[in-house]
């Protein structure tokens, strides 16, 4: 927002001469990177994960189902989360060298973006109807997340119903609920008044909760992480920094532009980190496919058989209707989708 008593900015427009308008959107694409690496991908993402990887080595043993429910999702997150913090936002990290924001403005960006995170956020069914996007046909990721999120809760479903036969079940088992209460009230500093709970009163309200957690390590980082290297590698089209200020009057030249846009270390170090970390990994698990077994006896085998069933036949709709567009939606198709925020 402009100071009190100063002239408000120019408003920017299709109209005016190309290079006005070509440096107006790659500052609009270069904030979308800001918020998208830190608040969608570093914060909602990999913290989030971080946060009930945190709570279930705390305060479940290796026997309780939700361990086992949990621990497939939970791989390598503590590990790749030190390297974002010994690497990317810390001391001299990228984000001091090449970002904008580093310096400390990530920092701040990351603690204001902490009063966002709702319950409800990490909901699609709530999410998308919070934000309009139910019912609109072009919102490839409303129509796939809800259809994700959806196969994940009956899966959920099927395994706590093997273990809680009834709501008191639920309300009666104090490691649960120490676990719940850890999420909401240590890891989320007291997110309570978000609409976390501080306690599971029922089967219903646990797979909820449950759900929410296995799509938020699997589904929701998956579409904020896949597309870095599509969007990212060309420098212009999401600059990590802007060189010069927010232009105020409307006279740039290729030369303004050139001169805003980040130096060559800076764009080569964007293009290298992009790389790394949205390329197509080698070695990947993709949700539901690991190979690890956790649960022993036919029942829980058989709801994980049916959960890969819906995944593989959810991946195949994707396939076929991606088939049809010019730039095909993937970054939720379960086939790439990782079983957990490990990259």
């Amino acid at each position: 927002m402009p100071s009190t008593g100063t002239p408000p900015p120019p408003l920017f427009l299709p109209t005016d001469p190309p290079m006005v308008w070509l440096l107006a959107k790659c500052w609009v694409r270069s904030s979308d990177f800001q918020l998208h690496e830190l608040q969608s991908h570093l914060l909602r993402g990999h913290l989030m994960a971080e946060v009930i990887a945190v709570a279930t080595m705390r305060c479940l043993p290796s026997i309780h189902p939700v361990f086992k429910l949990l621990i497939p999702h939970l791989r390598y997150t503590l590990e790749i989360n030190i390297r974002a913090r010994t690497g990317l936002v810390s001391d001299m990290g990228v984000f001091d060298q090449v970002v904008s924001t580093g310096g400390g403005g990530h920092l701040e960006l990351l603690k204001r973006a902490g009063a966002f995170l709702t319950y409800s956020s990490f909901c699609p069914p709530d999410d998308l109807a919070d934000r309009g996007l139910l019912e609109v046909k072009s919102s490839f990721y409303a129509q796939d997340a809800l259809r994700l999120w959806e196969t994940i809760s009956r899966y959920v479903e099927g395994i706590v119903s093997l273990h809680y036969k009834t709501d008191v079940a639920v309300k009666g088992d104090t490691e649960l609920q120490t676990w719940c209460r850890e999420i909401t009230e240590i890891g989320l500093l007291g997110a309570q008044d978000r609409g976390f709970p501080v306690s599971l009163q029922s089967q219903d309200q646990l797979c909820h909760f449950l759900t929410m957690c296995i799509f938020t390590c699997t589904g929701q980082h998956s579409s904020v992480h896949l597309g870095q290297l599509d969007w990212y590698a060309w420098v212009p089209n999401a600059p990590c920094t802007m060189r010069l200020p927010p232009p105020t009057t409307k006279d740039a030249t290729v030369e303004t532009v050139m001169a805003t846009l980040p130096n060559f270390h800076q764009a080569s170090l964007q293009m290298s980190i992009t790389w790394q970390l949205g390329r197509r990994q080698p070695i990947m698990v993709a949700v539901g496919q690991h190979e690890e077994e956790y649960f022993l006896g036919p029942e829980p085998k058989a709801v994980l058989r049916k959960f890969r069933e819906e995944l593989a036949a959810l991946d195949k709709e994707i396939e076929t209707r991606n088939a049809k567009l010019d730039m095909p939606y993937e970054y939720l198709r379960p086939s790439l989708v990782e079983n957990s925020v490990a990259i």
